[in-house]
């Protein structure tokens, strides 16, 4: 199963937290569980990896709400009993092309 298969796979069984930052970002951002997991569950992406992470393995998701609003979330790779959501924020167009690549 690759990683993007275990992390639906885990948030689809709710085994997911969210860091202190993500939650403060969620409030800010106004983006709520459900989205997340709509955006997880969907035909999402891995946009960017962080294998060697100094806080762990994670990588950058993109993925769309029922709504079609974009976010990416940086979350933890499944290798814990709990997935980590990182953080969670819509991309901005400014700074990301297509919300896929990061415009430098």
């Amino acid at each position: 199963m690759d990683i993007l298969a275990e992390i639906q796979e885990k948030v689809s069984q709710r085994q997911f937290e969210f860091s202190r930052h993500a939650m403060d970002q969620s409030i800010l951002r106004d983006v709520n569980v459900v989205e997340v997991e709509e955006a997880v569950m969907s035909n999402c992406e891995i946009i960017e990896d962080y294998p060697e992470d100094k806080y762990g393995p994670s990588c950058l998701i993109l993925g769309f709400t029922k709504q079609e609003r974009p976010l990416h979330i940086l979350i933890s790779y499944p290798t814990r009993p709990l997935l980590k959501i990182i953080t969670i924020y819509e991309p901005d167009p400014i700074a990301w092309k297509d919300n896929r690549v990061r415009l430098r």
